[in-house]
């Protein structure tokens, strides 16, 4: 059932879309309302195809000439809609480790959330778009177990998302694996963050929810807690974004659009992200557990947030 809150515009034309967009621009000034009627009620498909149809009419660059007549915030919205997924994620991740001082939340959201076609299409799109691999930028960019476990994220090596196969190392039991994390953790002094990596990085979601049941009735404790005690820093907020989204994709973004907003000043960039990326994946699920959480309609919140 597909669970995405933008659909496939009916009676599309590429070639009408784009002419129309060459008039919303043309000229003193540009029709923004227009704009964003039109690229706001498309797929990204679509809009991949009057990308396509621009340059075809036109013989310019639609994302270029977006970028040349918006400008803030609303252009960063609008150029993000317009690139595929995986070009969104890349420059999302690129702009994330430009320059001085790296956007960890950024990392954490897109490295722990993503599937592994998704992560395989990032990979590509970033070497496509920047001439770079990925991996060697982020082993740049950070250190220690916090850069280890997002190398194996980068892998994508979840199993549920892959064939299954009895024979693989990491198809373990459960109860096997959170006496592993117990071992690792609990019950030793110091911790061994290179065990948690491993079973958190390479075991397949359905496996990781019954080590979690198991965890808790072995631990008394929920596994989000003994992590909150054994790890610190950017890593302990990996491994706990990896953890909510093997519980719930949908809780995980819900909990990230609600503290982009609430407080004293609006996470733009943020919101933006997600919105943009689970438009067409599961934002119908988001907004139903954003209401059930916190009790507010996601859409008014946004409203009132984002000043609309």
């Amino acid at each position: 059932v597909y669970r995405g809150s933008v659909k496939d515009f009916p009676g599309f034309d590429a070639n009408q879309d784009a002419e129309a967009l060459y008039n919303a621009m043309k000229g003193f000034g540009s029709d923004k309302e227009a704009i964003l009627d039109l690229i706001t009620s498309r797929s990204n498909k679509q809009r991949v195809e009057i990308c396509q149809a621009y340059k075809s009419s036109y013989g310019k660059d639609l994302i270029a000439d977006l970028k040349y007549e918006l400008t803030g915030k609303f252009e960063r919205l609008i150029v993000s809609l317009m690139r595929p997924p995986a070009y969104s994620d890349a420059k999302e991740i690129k702009d994330a480790i430009a320059g001085i001082g790296t956007d960890e939340k950024c990392l954490i959201e897109i490295l722990a959330s993503r599937t592994n076609q998704e992560i395989h299409n990032l990979v590509a799109a970033y070497k496509d778009a920047y001439e770079r691999d990925l991996e060697a930028d982020i082993v740049g960019d950070t250190s220690g177990h916090f850069k280890k476990m997002l190398v194996v994220l980068l892998q994508s090596p979840w199993l549920d998302r892959a064939p299954a196969c009895s024979t693989l190392t990491w198809a373990l039991s459960p109860s096997s694996s959170h006496k592993d994390l117990l071992e690792a953790g609990e019950l030793k002094w110091g911790t061994d963050e290179a065990q948690f990596i491993y079973i958190l990085g390479r075991r397949s979601k359905q496996h990781l929810r019954l080590v979690f049941d198991e965890y808790l009735k072995i631990s008394g404790k929920p596994i989000e807690r003994s992590i909150r005690g054994e790890l610190s820093g950017d890593f302990e907020k990996l491994m706990l974004a990896v953890v909510k989204c093997v519980r719930s994709t949908a809780e995980y973004f819900a909990e990230r659009l609600y503290k982009a907003m609430k407080g004293l000043g609006t996470r733009d960039n943020t919101l933006i992200r997600i919105m943009v990326s689970r438009s067409e994946i599961d934002m119908l699920d988001i907004r139903e557990v954003f209401r059930t959480k916190y009790e507010k309609s996601l859409y008014n919140m946004i409203k009132v947030s984002a000043g609309g």
